[in-house]
């Protein structure tokens, strides 16, 4: 009906092209708008201000020789205040935003390597954007914003980094592991050094206590008894060892027993024997 009485509407965020006997006459604005057809006037397309958003998916080549799928995220919108040159300029906006995307990328990843194009995606992207915005701006179009979302090297190469970095963390978990070890090997040798260093200190200041109890023995029993020499006894405390030592043997049933001379007779050789031993030590000492 608005449109027999020569009357149309223009939505939000949308723009009208009028022409006049199908040359452009003026851009409608959203709302009510007159157009008298019996006069040649008439809307020859509308135009959107909304940001859209072109997903582009480049593959190229680095400068290692490794092919990437680069995808590139472009959003842009048309300029009200160059909505004729929107219109009549470019009859495929995204296959021209498109082309501009492939040329740039195409020249620019081909200089990095790959580890170089991960780390500089955002510069990628800013050379992109500047070139797209040099080059969209003369048909109306703004660029919002350039992103690189994804790159995507061939599945080989994807691969074959995966097991690079795998083999990479084992190396350094088998290193870290022996390092561990050796750690653990050092500690348990200071630990088993600083044991049998304790040990042998008890074991020195127990002989030495055995030494003054037998020194204080043989000088009170000589006092107490008369006419007794050091060896008389030396005698007396070795026959008392002995019967000691049979009757621990004696005492314990899971016992390694080692059975000697044990006649009273034995003692006195028992007893020469650990004198000549002495002495023999000390000769050799001197």
């Amino acid at each position: 009906m608005g449109q027999a009485l020569g009357c149309i509407q223009v939505d939000q965020s949308n723009v009208a092209i009028k022409e006049t006997f199908g040359k452009f006459d003026e851009v409608l604005e959203p709302g009510c708008h007159c157009l008298p057809w019996c006069l040649g006037s008439q809307v020859a397309g509308h135009l959107s201000l909304r940001v859209q958003q072109l997903d582009v998916r480049c593959e190229t080549k680095t400068k290692d020789n490794v092919f990437v799928t680069v995808v590139a995220s472009i959003q842009y919108r048309a300029l009200a205040e160059s909505a004729q040159d929107a219109f009549y300029k470019l009859s495929n906006t995204r296959n021209q935003i498109q082309a501009y995307v492939f040329d740039v990328i195409r020249a620019s990843v081909p200089k990095l390597d790959l580890d170089s194009t991960f780390e500089q995606k955002n510069d990628i992207a800013k050379t992109v954007e500047t070139e797209l915005e040099k080059a969209m701006s003369h048909y109306g179009y703004e660029i919002v914003q350039t992103l690189i979302v994804d790159i995507e090297p061939d599945v080989h190469v994807k691969r074959a980094m995966n097991e690079i970095n795998a083999a990479s963390r084992m190396r350094e978990a088998a290193s870290e592991k022996a390092e561990a070890e050796k750690i653990l090997q050092i500690k348990r040798a200071e630990g088993e050094a600083e044991s049998k260093y304790l040990s042998g200190m008890g074991i020195a200041r127990q002989r030495q206590a055995i030494v003054d109890g037998l020194r204080n023995s043989v000088l009170a029993f000589s006092e107490s008894v008369p006419g007794t020499s050091s060896k008389d006894v030396m005698d007396m405390v070795l026959v008392t060892q002995y019967f000691d030592t049979l009757k621990e043997i004696g005492a314990s049933s899971k016992s390694n027993s080692v059975f000697i001379p044990h006649g009273p007779g034995a003692v006195k050789d028992i007893a020469s024997q650990i004198r000549d031993g002495l002495l023999q030590g000390n000769s050799a000492s001197e």
